[in-house]
């Protein structure tokens, strides 16, 4: 049973089909539908794939890997590193402050 139809439904649709467009047609209707369903399938691999590839910079986004975590401890720790070079001190300052810090002692 294809969509709950019987075999005797399926045959009478397919009569009907005939009887409609002929013997000459209908090769070349199976073979447009054959087509039409080619290209729908592909543009729906297409779009799943889009829609996974969005997940996955959503989930990216929300839970870096452990990489870009270890990454942004490295560039702070770089970073309070220099302006514990510098003199400058650190403590309860953000890593764009102490910058800000760096930046203004190395421009005088």
């Amino acid at each position: 049973m294809i969509g709950g139809l019987g075999p005797t439904e399926l045959l009478l649709i397919f009569g009907v089909i005939f009887l409609l467009f002929g013997a000459a047609k209908l090769p070349e209707l199976a073979r447009s539908m054959g087509t039409s369903m080619g290209e729908f399938k592909k543009a729906q691999k297409e779009s799943e794939l889009s829609v996974k590839e969005f997940e996955r910079s959503l989930k990216d986004q929300v839970n870096p890997t452990p990489a870009e975590e270890s990454k942004e401890e490295t560039k702070t720790a770089d970073v309070k590193q220099v302006a514990a070079n510098l003199g400058i001190d650190t403590t309860g300052k953000s890593d764009d402050e102490i910058l800000a810090e760096i930046n203004n002692m190395l421009k005088k």
